[in-house]
């Protein structure tokens, strides 16, 4: 019995084929947005976390309030607040540095690509990063540079290689290494050199702008960051430091990240509702079109749960037909976005997920047959010598 309630309702949807797929493109539409944004916001939060991942969670890192990261200035961490970190037995090493753009030649052309100047750098980069060429960079390496991938082979019209020469802000230096690409335009397009050598030719003496402090593995990290808070209050008499561990910004991402992403998906599912209204409509017209023909099967006993059961599968298929290609469509988008991200220098990790396909299938299915359930409704209850009478 079933079998036939699936071919009557494929009939259906077969003879009137220009209707049924301009109801169905809504479908299409709607699931196409809703797994594209889902599959683009986990990648994102893939990719973060595996960043992460790769730079560690034993570490506590630390920066004054307002450091926005990479690329801005700040005020509030000097020499002095790393002694304090340095004077505890709980770290196994700790690196320290500043950042800010900087006024970068080669041969005679000038970009201003970002410049990093730490001290420890070395355990720092290792920790998070490949070199491609060369070797990292050490304290004492203050006429020498590590160049990130996009400095190396985009920033200048000619490529920069191993023991070229650049000039920063005036002062020469030697590429000594050229690092993998990580996945970010910042990190990519950033010049690694030491503190010392930063200070010199930007003219700072004193001042950090963040500290990555990492742990030695039989400490409490998270007792670790009350004491660190503690001592740095009570070294500078006020609280506008930020200590955070890896994880703890990861959950705050996550949070951001899961907020945009219920936002995003509610908007992409206004246009499955006007989908569902679509095909609710389009139920509407074919009731009123074979209200002869449901007449002649309730004639011959055709109950009023099998004419009702034919209109739910009708509408259903509709929906499940628009999810198929929805989610195909969704895919396509999400992975042709993530390989324009990865071309451009931001790595995004967008895969297919199984589940998220089969949710799309099943969601477009339930409200196919929700959207035709009003329509189905009124056919079943139509009375068989009223419908006969239909013209």
């Amino acid at each position: 019995m079933i079998n036939d309630y699936f071919l009557l309702a494929f009939n259906s949807i077969r003879h009137r084929q220009l209707r049924s797929w301009l109801t169905i493109i809504g479908i299409i539409i709607g699931v196409a947005a809703i797994v594209a944004l889902i599959s683009l916001s986990l990648g994102l939060q893939a990719t973060i976390e595996e960043q992460f991942e790769a730079f560690g969670t034993d570490r506590l890192l630390i920066a004054a309030q307002g450091f926005q990261g990479p690329g801005t200035q700040s005020e509030g961490i000097t020499d002095e607040d790393v002694s304090v970190l340095e004077r505890m037995s709980e770290f196994k090493a700790i690196s320290y540095g500043s950042t800010r753009p900087g006024e970068v030649e080669f041969k005679k052309e000038v970009k201003f690509p970002g410049v990093f100047g730490g001290k420890n750098g070395k355990e720092l980069l290792e920790s998070s990063t490949d070199i491609a060429e060369g070797r990292y960079i050490e304290d004492g390496d203050d006429n020498d540079a590590l160049i990130g991938s996009r400095v190396a082979n985009d920033l200048f019209d000619d490529k920069v290689r191993l023991r070229n020469k650049i000039k920063i802000a005036g002062k020469e230096f030697r590429v000594i290494g050229i690092l993998e690409p990580v996945g970010n335009q910042h990190d990519d397009n950033t010049i690694y050199i030491t503190l010392e050598a930063y200070r010199e030719i930007f003219g700072e003496t004193n001042k950090v702008d963040f500290i990555s402090a990492q742990v030695k593995p039989s400490v409490d990290i998270l007792s670790l960051q009350e004491e660190v808070k503690r001592e740095f209050e009570r070294q500078r008499g006020d609280k506008n430091i930020d200590v955070v561990t890896p994880t703890q910004i990861l959950e705050q991402i996550g949070n951001i990240l899961g907020v945009v992403q219920a936002v995003l998906v509610g908007i992409a599912a206004i246009s499955l509702v006007v989908g569902g209204i679509g095909i609710t409509n389009s139920m509407y017209t074919t009731v009123l079109e074979r209200t002869r023909e449901i007449g002649i099967m309730k004639s011959i006993g055709a109950t009023n749960f099998d004419v009702l059961s034919i209109f739910l599968i009708e509408s259903g298929l509709m929906g499940l037909v628009g999810g198929f290609f929805g989610v195909i469509l969704g895919t396509l988008i999400s992975l042709g976005i993530g390989k324009l991200s990865t071309d451009a220098g931001f790595k995004l990790l967008v895969k297919v997920n199984p589940e998220l396909m089969i949710f799309g299938l099943l969601f477009a299915f339930f409200v196919g047959m929700i959207s035709g359930s009003l329509p189905a409704r009124q056919a079943a209850k139509l009375k068989p010598v009223d419908a006969l009478r239909h013209e």
